[in-house]
Protein backbone atom coordinates (compact mmCIF):
# COMPACT_ATOMS: atom_id res chain seq x y z
CA UNK A 1 0.00 0.00 0.00
CA UNK A 2 1.20 3.61 -1.14
CA UNK A 3 -0.44 5.04 1.79
CA UNK A 4 -0.66 4.48 5.44
CA UNK A 5 -4.32 5.57 5.62
CA UNK A 6 -7.15 4.79 3.79
CA UNK A 7 -8.88 7.57 2.20
CA UNK A 8 -12.22 7.54 2.10
CA UNK A 9 -14.28 7.70 -1.38
CA UNK A 10 -16.49 10.76 0.76
CA UNK A 11 -15.74 12.90 3.44
CA UNK A 12 -17.30 16.28 4.22
CA UNK A 13 -15.47 19.67 4.81
CA UNK A 14 -16.18 20.73 8.24
CA UNK A 15 -14.48 23.78 9.36
CA UNK A 16 -14.67 26.31 12.14
CA UNK A 17 -17.37 28.24 10.26
CA UNK A 18 -19.95 25.73 10.53
CA UNK A 19 -18.51 24.75 14.07
CA UNK A 20 -19.27 28.62 15.03
CA UNK A 21 -22.51 28.04 12.95
CA UNK A 22 -24.31 25.33 15.08
CA UNK A 23 -22.64 26.48 18.29
CA UNK A 24 -24.53 29.84 17.91
CA UNK A 25 -27.66 28.02 17.11
CA UNK A 26 -27.51 25.54 20.29
CA UNK A 27 -26.60 28.83 22.55
CA UNK A 28 -29.58 30.34 21.18
CA UNK A 29 -31.92 28.25 22.67
CA UNK A 30 -34.06 27.21 19.53
CA UNK A 31 -33.12 24.54 18.07
CA UNK A 32 -36.40 23.30 15.98
CA UNK A 33 -37.38 25.28 12.96
CA UNK A 34 -37.15 29.27 12.64
CA UNK A 35 -35.31 32.08 11.62
CA UNK A 36 -32.16 30.18 10.74
CA UNK A 37 -34.38 27.85 8.45
CA UNK A 38 -35.45 31.06 6.98
CA UNK A 39 -32.61 32.66 6.09
CA UNK A 40 -31.14 29.18 4.59
CA UNK A 41 -34.20 29.36 2.48
CA UNK A 42 -33.72 32.75 1.59
CA UNK A 43 -29.99 31.97 0.37
CA UNK A 44 -30.81 28.89 -1.48
CA UNK A 45 -33.65 31.01 -3.23
CA UNK A 46 -30.93 33.57 -4.30
CA UNK A 47 -28.34 31.30 -5.33
CA UNK A 48 -30.77 29.69 -7.76
CA UNK A 49 -32.45 32.70 -8.74
CA UNK A 50 -35.61 31.46 -8.17
CA UNK A 51 -38.92 33.09 -6.11
CA UNK A 52 -38.10 30.90 -3.00
CA UNK A 53 -37.58 27.71 -0.96
CA UNK A 54 -38.99 25.21 1.08
CA UNK A 55 -36.86 23.12 3.77
CA UNK A 56 -37.54 19.77 4.34
CA UNK A 57 -36.67 16.92 6.66
CA UNK A 58 -34.89 14.60 3.55
CA UNK A 59 -33.70 15.32 -0.10
CA UNK A 60 -36.10 11.89 -0.96
CA UNK A 61 -38.94 13.76 1.27
CA UNK A 62 -38.51 16.86 -0.95
CA UNK A 63 -39.01 14.86 -4.22
CA UNK A 64 -42.35 13.48 -2.61
CA UNK A 65 -43.56 16.90 -1.85
CA UNK A 66 -42.48 18.41 -5.16
CA UNK A 67 -44.83 15.28 -7.09
CA UNK A 68 -47.54 16.01 -4.61
CA UNK A 69 -47.36 20.05 -5.27
CA UNK A 70 -47.66 19.04 -9.00
CA UNK A 71 -50.80 16.74 -7.95
CA UNK A 72 -49.25 13.59 -9.23
CA UNK A 73 -51.11 10.71 -7.90
CA UNK A 74 -52.65 7.62 -8.67
CA UNK A 75 -53.47 7.18 -12.35
CA UNK A 76 -50.68 9.46 -13.49
CA UNK A 77 -47.00 8.62 -15.45
CA UNK A 78 -43.46 10.36 -14.11
CA UNK A 79 -40.59 9.34 -16.31
CA UNK A 80 -37.14 9.23 -14.52
CA UNK A 81 -33.76 7.24 -15.53
CA UNK A 82 -32.91 4.20 -14.73
CA UNK A 83 -29.40 4.94 -13.70
CA UNK A 84 -30.52 6.62 -10.84
CA UNK A 85 -30.39 5.83 -6.61
CA UNK A 86 -33.63 4.74 -5.49
CA UNK A 87 -34.83 7.78 -4.15
CA UNK A 88 -37.10 8.87 -6.95
CA UNK A 89 -38.82 5.32 -7.79
CA UNK A 90 -39.77 5.86 -4.05
CA UNK A 91 -41.43 9.21 -4.35
CA UNK A 92 -43.13 8.29 -7.42
CA UNK A 93 -44.65 5.32 -5.33
CA UNK A 94 -45.44 6.83 -2.38
CA UNK A 95 -47.62 9.46 -4.28
CA UNK A 96 -49.35 6.59 -6.02
CA UNK A 97 -47.94 7.03 -9.52
CA UNK A 98 -46.69 4.49 -12.10
CA UNK A 99 -42.76 5.34 -12.44
CA UNK A 100 -41.62 5.17 -16.17
CA UNK A 101 -37.88 4.18 -16.88
CA UNK A 102 -36.26 5.29 -19.39
CA UNK A 103 -32.26 4.90 -20.52
CA UNK A 104 -29.26 7.57 -20.07
CA UNK A 105 -26.85 9.21 -22.51
CA UNK A 106 -23.99 6.53 -23.21
CA UNK A 107 -21.48 9.17 -22.74
CA UNK A 108 -22.69 11.19 -19.94
CA UNK A 109 -24.77 9.20 -18.06
CA UNK A 110 -28.06 11.57 -17.86
CA UNK A 111 -31.12 10.98 -18.59
CA UNK A 112 -31.27 10.68 -22.32
CA UNK A 113 -33.90 12.90 -23.90
CA UNK A 114 -34.72 11.10 -26.76
CA UNK A 115 -35.72 8.21 -24.72
CA UNK A 116 -38.25 10.18 -22.35
CA UNK A 117 -39.68 11.42 -25.70
CA UNK A 118 -40.43 8.03 -27.15
CA UNK A 119 -41.99 7.11 -23.47
CA UNK A 120 -44.26 9.86 -23.21
CA UNK A 121 -48.07 9.32 -23.17
CA UNK A 122 -50.98 10.66 -22.49
CA UNK A 123 -50.86 10.04 -18.75
CA UNK A 124 -47.34 11.43 -18.29
CA UNK A 125 -47.41 14.36 -15.99
CA UNK A 126 -43.43 15.47 -15.10
CA UNK A 127 -40.22 14.24 -15.83
CA UNK A 128 -37.51 14.09 -12.60
CA UNK A 129 -33.96 15.04 -13.77
CA UNK A 130 -31.73 14.04 -11.96
CA UNK A 131 -27.96 16.09 -12.93
CA UNK A 132 -25.85 12.96 -12.34
CA UNK A 133 -22.49 13.42 -11.10
CA UNK A 134 -21.75 17.26 -10.94
CA UNK A 135 -22.90 17.33 -14.81
CA UNK A 136 -26.36 19.12 -16.14
CA UNK A 137 -28.26 17.21 -18.52
CA UNK A 138 -29.70 18.22 -21.46
CA UNK A 139 -32.53 20.24 -20.09
CA UNK A 140 -32.64 22.49 -23.59
CA UNK A 141 -33.68 19.26 -25.08
CA UNK A 142 -35.73 18.09 -22.26
CA UNK A 143 -37.42 21.55 -22.09
CA UNK A 144 -38.87 21.39 -25.77
CA UNK A 145 -40.88 18.07 -24.69
CA UNK A 146 -43.70 20.20 -22.99
CA UNK A 147 -43.88 18.59 -19.44
CA UNK A 148 -42.89 20.19 -16.21
CA UNK A 149 -38.94 19.59 -15.12
CA UNK A 150 -38.30 18.56 -11.48
CA UNK A 151 -34.53 19.30 -11.25
CA UNK A 152 -32.71 17.01 -8.72
CA UNK A 153 -29.78 19.15 -8.04
CA UNK A 154 -28.48 16.94 -5.06
CA UNK A 155 -25.30 16.32 -7.09
CA UNK A 156 -24.99 19.46 -9.56
CA UNK A 157 -24.96 22.68 -6.91
CA UNK A 158 -23.49 25.34 -9.67
CA UNK A 159 -23.40 23.88 -12.97
CA UNK A 160 -24.79 25.59 -15.88
CA UNK A 161 -26.34 24.47 -19.03
CA UNK A 162 -25.89 27.15 -21.81
CA UNK A 163 -25.89 30.01 -19.58
CA UNK A 164 -28.45 28.96 -17.09
CA UNK A 165 -28.35 27.50 -14.25
CA UNK A 166 -29.07 24.34 -13.21
CA UNK A 167 -31.67 24.45 -10.83
CA UNK A 168 -33.66 27.72 -12.47
CA UNK A 169 -34.76 25.78 -15.49
CA UNK A 170 -37.59 23.27 -14.19
CA UNK A 171 -40.54 24.01 -12.65
CA UNK A 172 -39.91 22.71 -9.35
CA UNK A 173 -36.15 21.67 -7.80
CA UNK A 174 -34.57 19.27 -5.42
CA UNK A 175 -31.70 19.62 -3.50
CA UNK A 176 -30.43 17.15 -0.49
CA UNK A 177 -28.02 18.52 2.10
CA UNK A 178 -26.90 14.74 2.94
CA UNK A 179 -23.25 14.48 4.61
CA UNK A 180 -21.60 13.35 1.69
CA UNK A 181 -23.49 15.89 -0.88
CA UNK A 182 -21.87 19.31 -2.48
CA UNK A 183 -23.40 20.91 0.07
CA UNK A 184 -24.08 19.42 3.43
CA UNK A 185 -26.03 19.99 6.72
CA UNK A 186 -26.00 16.48 7.60
CA UNK A 187 -29.34 15.74 6.43
CA UNK A 188 -32.23 17.91 5.08
CA UNK A 189 -33.62 19.07 1.36
CA UNK A 190 -35.33 22.23 -0.19
CA UNK A 191 -37.81 22.55 -2.34
CA UNK A 192 -37.76 25.46 -4.85
CA UNK A 193 -39.39 27.17 -7.76
CA UNK A 194 -40.10 30.51 -9.58
CA UNK A 195 -44.03 29.95 -8.41
CA UNK A 196 -44.96 31.64 -5.57
CA UNK A 197 -47.90 29.80 -5.46
CA UNK A 198 -45.94 26.06 -5.55
CA UNK A 199 -44.03 27.23 -2.64
CA UNK A 200 -47.32 27.94 -0.79
CA UNK A 201 -48.69 24.36 -1.86
CA UNK A 202 -45.17 22.59 -0.17
CA UNK A 203 -45.32 24.66 2.91
CA UNK A 204 -48.65 23.61 3.45
CA UNK A 205 -47.46 20.25 2.87
CA UNK A 206 -44.76 20.61 5.21
CA UNK A 207 -46.06 21.34 8.48
CA UNK A 208 -49.68 21.30 9.90
CA UNK A 209 -49.37 23.50 12.74
CA UNK A 210 -51.54 26.28 12.59
CA UNK A 211 -52.98 25.74 9.09
CA UNK A 212 -56.78 26.94 9.25
CA UNK A 213 -58.10 23.62 8.13
CA UNK A 214 -57.06 19.85 8.19
CA UNK A 215 -54.97 18.87 5.19
CA UNK A 216 -54.90 14.70 5.27
CA UNK A 217 -51.26 14.65 3.17
CA UNK A 218 -49.40 17.40 5.31
CA UNK A 219 -46.89 15.81 7.85
CA UNK A 220 -43.91 16.77 10.11
CA UNK A 221 -40.99 17.36 7.41
CA UNK A 222 -39.43 20.41 9.31
CA UNK A 223 -35.50 21.29 9.01
CA UNK A 224 -34.41 22.26 12.17
CA UNK A 225 -32.25 25.04 12.35
CA UNK A 226 -29.00 23.27 13.05
CA UNK A 227 -29.45 21.97 9.99
CA UNK A 228 -29.78 25.01 8.50
CA UNK A 229 -26.88 26.97 10.23
CA UNK A 230 -24.46 24.05 8.40
CA UNK A 231 -26.04 24.51 5.38
CA UNK A 232 -26.13 28.41 5.67
CA UNK A 233 -22.04 27.83 6.03
CA UNK A 234 -21.75 25.98 3.61
CA UNK A 235 -23.24 27.85 1.20
CA UNK A 236 -21.19 30.32 1.76
CA UNK A 237 -17.99 28.08 0.89
CA UNK A 238 -19.96 27.08 -1.90
CA UNK A 239 -17.53 28.89 -4.69
CA UNK A 240 -14.47 27.55 -2.76
CA UNK A 241 -15.42 24.37 -2.93
CA UNK A 242 -16.18 23.94 -6.24
CA UNK A 243 -13.22 25.67 -7.40
CA UNK A 244 -10.94 22.90 -5.32
CA UNK A 245 -13.48 20.41 -7.06
CA UNK A 246 -12.71 21.38 -10.40
CA UNK A 247 -8.91 21.58 -9.76
CA UNK A 248 -8.81 18.30 -8.39
CA UNK A 249 -10.58 17.07 -11.40
CA UNK A 250 -7.97 18.78 -14.11
CA UNK A 251 -5.03 17.14 -11.68
CA UNK A 252 -6.93 13.64 -12.34
CA UNK A 253 -7.53 14.26 -16.12
CA UNK A 254 -3.61 15.24 -16.44
CA UNK A 255 -2.42 11.84 -14.65
CA UNK A 256 -5.40 9.75 -16.62
CA UNK A 257 -3.93 10.97 -20.07
CA UNK A 258 -2.71 8.03 -21.87
CA UNK A 259 -4.00 5.23 -19.43
CA UNK A 260 -6.91 2.75 -20.71
CA UNK A 261 -9.67 4.94 -18.21
CA UNK A 262 -11.88 7.23 -20.59
CA UNK A 263 -12.59 10.47 -17.99
CA UNK A 264 -15.92 12.24 -17.81
CA UNK A 265 -17.22 13.64 -21.25
CA UNK A 266 -18.26 17.24 -20.79
CA UNK A 267 -20.89 18.38 -23.87
CA UNK A 268 -20.63 21.74 -25.13
CA UNK A 269 -22.58 24.06 -23.50
CA UNK A 270 -22.90 22.17 -20.65
CA UNK A 271 -20.16 22.58 -17.25
CA UNK A 272 -19.09 20.18 -14.76
CA UNK A 273 -18.53 20.90 -11.16
CA UNK A 274 -17.32 17.33 -10.01
CA UNK A 275 -19.48 15.98 -7.26
CA UNK A 276 -17.96 12.55 -8.74
CA UNK A 277 -15.08 11.86 -10.99
CA UNK A 278 -16.27 9.01 -13.11
CA UNK A 279 -14.10 7.21 -15.53
CA UNK A 280 -15.16 4.72 -17.59
CA UNK A 281 -12.76 1.26 -17.57
CA UNK A 282 -12.46 -0.88 -20.64
CA UNK A 283 -13.80 -4.06 -20.41
CA UNK A 284 -11.09 -7.24 -20.91
CA UNK A 285 -12.62 -10.31 -21.83
CA UNK A 286 -16.22 -11.16 -20.52
CA UNK A 287 -15.43 -8.05 -18.34
CA UNK A 288 -18.37 -9.10 -15.82
CA UNK A 289 -15.83 -9.01 -12.77
CA UNK A 290 -13.60 -6.57 -13.85
CA UNK A 291 -14.97 -3.18 -12.08
CA UNK A 292 -15.44 -5.61 -8.84
CA UNK A 293 -11.66 -6.74 -8.92
CA UNK A 294 -10.32 -3.21 -10.28
CA UNK A 295 -12.26 -2.03 -6.81
CA UNK A 296 -10.36 -4.07 -4.34
CA UNK A 297 -7.03 -3.57 -6.10
CA UNK A 298 -7.39 0.42 -5.46
CA UNK A 299 -8.52 -0.15 -2.12
CA UNK A 300 -5.37 -2.33 -1.50
CA UNK A 301 -3.44 0.73 -2.48
CA UNK A 302 -5.23 2.58 0.09
CA UNK A 303 -8.05 4.80 -2.52
CA UNK A 304 -11.48 4.03 -1.50
CA UNK A 305 -13.63 4.16 -4.59
CA UNK A 306 -17.35 3.34 -5.66
CA UNK A 307 -19.46 1.99 -8.20
CA UNK A 308 -21.31 5.71 -8.44
CA UNK A 309 -24.70 3.74 -8.53
CA UNK A 310 -25.23 0.50 -7.13
CA UNK A 311 -27.85 -0.95 -9.73
CA UNK A 312 -29.88 0.05 -12.10
CA UNK A 313 -33.59 0.41 -11.40
CA UNK A 314 -34.89 -1.62 -14.08
CA UNK A 315 -32.80 -4.45 -12.67
CA UNK A 316 -34.64 -4.17 -9.33
CA UNK A 317 -37.70 -4.07 -11.55
CA UNK A 318 -36.53 -7.13 -13.93
CA UNK A 319 -37.13 -4.97 -17.28
CA UNK A 320 -35.37 -5.55 -20.17
CA UNK A 321 -33.95 -2.76 -22.92
CA UNK A 322 -31.61 -0.71 -20.83
CA UNK A 323 -28.55 -0.70 -22.27
CA UNK A 324 -26.48 2.54 -22.00
CA UNK A 325 -27.65 2.14 -17.88
CA UNK A 326 -26.48 -1.79 -18.05
CA UNK A 327 -23.12 -0.54 -20.04
CA UNK A 328 -22.38 2.00 -17.04
CA UNK A 329 -22.67 -0.70 -14.58
CA UNK A 330 -19.99 -2.62 -16.08
CA UNK A 331 -17.76 0.29 -16.82
CA UNK A 332 -18.38 3.30 -14.22
CA UNK A 333 -15.95 3.75 -10.93
CA UNK A 334 -16.47 6.75 -9.10
CA UNK A 335 -13.12 8.30 -7.36
CA UNK A 336 -12.30 9.80 -4.41
CA UNK A 337 -12.87 13.80 -5.33
CA UNK A 338 -13.88 16.50 -2.55
CA UNK A 339 -12.44 19.57 -1.22
CA UNK A 340 -11.35 18.18 2.19
CA UNK A 341 -9.19 15.68 -0.25
CA UNK A 342 -5.42 17.19 0.72
CA UNK A 343 -2.73 17.58 -1.75
CA UNK A 344 -0.76 14.94 -0.90
CA UNK A 345 -4.19 12.50 -0.83
CA UNK A 346 -4.91 13.71 -4.33
CA UNK A 347 -1.09 12.18 -5.36
CA UNK A 348 -1.99 9.33 -4.08
CA UNK A 349 -5.04 8.55 -5.90
CA UNK A 350 -3.28 9.98 -8.97
CA UNK A 351 -0.17 6.88 -8.45
CA UNK A 352 -2.99 4.64 -7.68
CA UNK A 353 -4.87 5.48 -11.06
CA UNK A 354 -2.02 5.67 -13.03
CA UNK A 355 -0.60 2.40 -11.96
CA UNK A 356 -3.91 0.11 -12.23
CA UNK A 357 -4.70 1.81 -15.74
CA UNK A 358 -1.55 2.61 -17.64
CA UNK A 359 -1.08 0.76 -21.47
CA UNK A 360 0.15 -2.98 -20.34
Amino acid sequence: MIGTTMIPHSRPAIDRQEIRAVTDVLQSGHLAQGTVVERFERGMAAYFGVAGGVAINSGTMALEVALRVLGIGPGDEVVLPSYVCAAPWQAVQRVGAQACLVDIEPETFQISADAVRMAITSKTRAIIVPHLFGLPADLTALGQLGLPLIEDCAQTLGAMEHGRAVGSVGTLTVCSFYANKLLCAGEGGMVLSRDPALLERARALREYDGASSLNPLASNLKMTDLQAAIGLAQLERLPEFLERRVSLARRYREALAGTTAIVPTVPVGRSHVYYRFVVRLPQRGSGSSNLDECLGRLEGRGVQCRKPVFRSLHRYLGLDGFPASEAAEREALSLPLYPALTDDEATQVCLAMRDEWQHK
